[in-house]
């Protein structure tokens, strides 16, 4: 198990540092509680003093009665859990693909072209030449530009489920290839060597070139476009609260535009491809025919109720209503509390009530007696007229550049208490990209040469090397020191 801190610096800076990793022998919230507090309690660390915990969706770990985030707020009322926002997104998205029959069909076909075109090496090399072939062809046409960073090689790599964006990479580069692959399949159609693989390329072929096949993986690209930058928003270990929600809320308003206004528009991008492509286009008003699959399984309806209700709408709803139920957590009410803090167009969306309620979360370090609240309303009112007045505080972005400006003008020992509030809602973690990323460093530090490697040894050099930043401030007169005084030696290093 890992663990990261998320803290704010005596600069007002957030920052998310790697702790270590702690052997556990079962994955039981019980165990995982005991390995938390054990590697707290080993750099002197109380579990008392956090307000604030993240995890993936895993039950054991978000469980309502007997998960790890539940024991933790049984002892600390104030570490309040934030489900992590990347997990849910991804969640979504695979839960799209799970779920409905359609994109379980285009997947499905997906690997299996996968499969067929990318299970050698002579396959991949023959996707780069053809590729390049085009490439020349549109430069001399000039359908397309030259230019630094333009016309990159695009692979066919496979989409996995905890790996942020690969499902989006995937349908962007097969609908990017789309002719090279079928020149592909084409030659591996027509080899009569190995008949296996002939006889596969035939049959993908044959749905590879139907509407219904390019109709999906457009639709697919497009929602998986509109989302992505929210997904990818998440992985920057400095993302506030504000920021996470204000992408949430445009991800959920880009998908309802496009549900609303956007099939029209979706459909000239889809019929051009197919024209460009020469793929049949069928006449909306016919009666759907199925390609490839039996007509018992479809409804008797048109091919415009087809592509329009059954799929298109279809698709974008399941999107919208996974996104509202995986992001309407208990605190809510946290979360809408603590944008009231965001200081964009010239604080707009302050409110003293709400962050008033926002402190008599925190009872520790608010008590919730007359005093405080005066004081913190008092505090909350001037804090406010002064920064709307001060042009230092009119072009920041979100509550971390708040927090900076507030210590570079030494306004945070003027309004301690709102600095507080910041502070507290800076350390609630939106994402647990930062763990994940220990687990994919594990490959390149216990590799097959240091397979053998012990839990300490790995350990120290996990930290090391993620955060090699920090260690690259250390000078190698101060190693040697530091390793001599540790115990007498024969002779100096």
């Amino acid at each position: 198990m890992a663990l990261c801190l998320r803290y704010v610096n005596n600069k007002g800076k957030i920052n998310e540092r790697f702790l270590g990793i702690v052997h556990v022998k079962d994955t039981t919230a019980l165990s995982l509680k005991s390995a938390i507090e054990s590697l707290l309690m080993e750099y002197s660390l109380s579990l008392s003093r956090v307000r604030g915990q993240g995890y993936d969706g895993a039950s054991n770990m978000r469980g309502e009665i007997n998960g790890l985030k539940t024991l933790i707020m049984n002892e600390t009322k104030q570490a309040y859990y934030i489900h992590c926002f990347a997990h849910q997104l991804q969640l979504t998205l695979v839960a799209v693909a799970k779920d409905n029959d359609d994109c379980i069909w285009l997947f499905d076909q997906l690997a299996i072209l996968l499969n067929i075109i990318g299970v050698s090496c002579k396959r991949r090399e023959m996707i780069r030449e053809i590729q390049s072939q085009h490439i020349l062809q549109a430069l001399e046409l000039g359908e397309i530009e030259s230019g630094q960073g333009l016309n990159q090689e695009h692979g066919l790599g496979r989409p996995g489920d905890t790996r942020w964006g690969s499902h989006y990479k995937t349908v962007s580069n097969v609908t990017a290839l789309y002719a090279t692959i079928v020149k592909v399949l084409e030659k591996i159609g027509s080899n009569k060597i190995n008949k296996d693989d002939r006889v596969k390329a035939i049959t993908v072929m044959s749905t590879f070139e139907s509407f219904e096949f390019v109709f999906m993986i457009h639709l697919m690209s497009e929602i998986f476009g509109i989302t992505d930058k929210l997904c990818r928003a998440l992985q920057k270990g400095d993302q506030d609260i504000v920021n996470a929600m204000t992408y949430v809320k445009l991800t959920k308003e880009g998908l309802q535009q496009m549900r609303d206004h956007g099939l029209e528009d979706f459909l000239h991008l889809v019929v051009c491809f197919c024209v460009k492509h020469d793929v049949e286009v069928p006449t909306m008003d016919d009666m759907y025919v199925p390609r490839g699959r039996s007509r018992r399984f479809f409804a008797k309806v048109s091919n415009l109720h087809r592509f329009r209700v059954e799929i298109f709408i279809s698709v974008i709803d399941l999107q919208l209503q996974e996104l509202n139920s995986r992001f309407d957590e208990e605190n809510m009410e946290l979360l809408i509390c603590v944008s009231c803090l965001n200081p964009i167009n010239s604080f707009a969306a302050f409110d003293m009530q709400k962050l008033l309620r926002l402190a008599e979360l925190y009872p520790k370090e608010f008590p919730t007696n007359d005093m405080t609240m005066t004081a913190l309303r008092h505090e909350l009112q001037f804090y406010i007229n002064d920064v709307r007045q001060d042009a230092r505080f009119g072009d920041l972005k979100g509550i971390h550049e708040l927090s900076m400006m507030l210590v570079e003008t030494n306004k945070h020992t003027t309004y301690n208490l709102v600095y507080l509030l910041i502070r507290l809602a800076l350390i609630l973690p939106v994402a647990t990209a930062s763990v994940e990323r220990v687990f994919s460093s594990m490959t390149y530090v216990k590799n097959k040469l240091r397979n053998s490697m012990g839990d300490q040894l790995l350990n120290d050099n996990l930290v090391t090397f993620l955060e090699r930043d920090l260690f690259s401030r250390v000078s190698d007169d101060d190693v040697l020191e530091r390793f001599q005084s540790m115990k007498t030696r024969r002779m100096l290093l």
